[in-house]
């Protein structure tokens, strides 16, 4: 048993994933190129919830006992843990959360878009055919 509390799925690949969130970490089985072989892969799980890529991976064959998957499996996942543990903090980094900005998604900001001024320059123009047909035909 790697985790007491995991979520296990499929990938789209047909391989299984296994998370950790208690533990930040998420292992990835999934077969291999070879015929009878099964790619092990492990990776750290990022502050907003989403996968890191893989940190370590290894190629066991499916002749394998439970014992050798289960090594496999510890040995990647340590290794995924030492890296996470070689990641300084970002409260040790020594920048303060007010010298950051904040991320905004790309292209929202203070001006107005391209699109935004088409709408407009239409809006503007039904307005002046109404004034225009208004003050003709009143």
């Amino acid at each position: 048993m790697l985790w007491r509390e995991h979520t296990v799925y499929r990938e789209r690949s047909g391989g299984v994933v296994i998370r950790g969130e208690h533990v930040r970490r998420w292992i990835s089985l999934a077969p291999a190129g070879g015929r009878d072989e099964i790619l092990v892969r492990a990776g750290r799980i990022l502050d907003g919830g989403t996968t890191a890529p893989a940190r370590s991976e290894a190629v066991v064959p499916l002749s394998a006992t439970t014992d050798v998957l289960a090594a496999t499996c510890r040995r990647l996942l340590a290794d995924a843990a030492a890296d996470a543990a070689l990641v300084v903090p970002r409260a040790a980094s020594g920048r303060s959360n007010r010298s950051r900005k904040a991320a905004r998604p790309k292209g929202s900001g203070k001006h107005t878009s391209f699109g935004s001024w088409v709408i407009l320059t239409c809006v503007a123009g039904v307005i002046a055919l109404y004034v225009y047909s208004t003050a003709m035909y009143g």
